[in-house]
């Protein structure tokens, strides 16, 4: 995939649920902290999801974002497109109709992108460990 392309998105509503799962279960395996999703259908054409979560440490944000990656070209057959590995303080997967964005939590913190991508309605929820949406 050329650098510059984003990544496929699917038209089946069902596939999209599928990965946004996928990518919730991935992170909750990878014990990753605070998970939130913030759904963007008819928000934004970008995705239909946004899950942001954190990471201990630069070393835990790279790993769940290669495991990540790797998972959902396993499970979709398509790959991901990854975003600011080598430094791992904010690493972007676009994995088409769910983008992740993993963080270490002073980083979080600074870029507050919850707050950004509120649209004026309630605060994202949180995601339950173990119990992906």
């Amino acid at each position: 995939m050329p650098a510059n392309e984003p990544a496929r998105r699917s038209s089946d509503p069902s596939d999209v649920e599928a990965l946004h799962r996928l990518v919730l279960q991935s992170l909750d395996d990878d014990q990753a902290v605070d998970t939130i999703s913030i759904p963007l259908a008819g928000k934004s054409s970008i995705a239909d999801y946004m899950v942001i979560a954190s990471g201990r440490s630069t070393r835990q944000v790279a790993s769940m974002a290669q495991k990540l990656a790797e998972r959902i070209k396993a499970e979709t057959g398509r790959p991901s497109r990854i975003e600011g590995l080598p430094s791992a303080d904010w690493v972007l997967i676009d994995g088409g109709d769910v983008i992740v964005h993993l963080f270490r939590p002073e980083v979080r913190t600074f870029y507050n992108l919850e707050r950004m991508w509120s649209f004026g309605d309630a605060p994202a929820a949180p995601v339950a460990p173990g119990t992906p949406n």
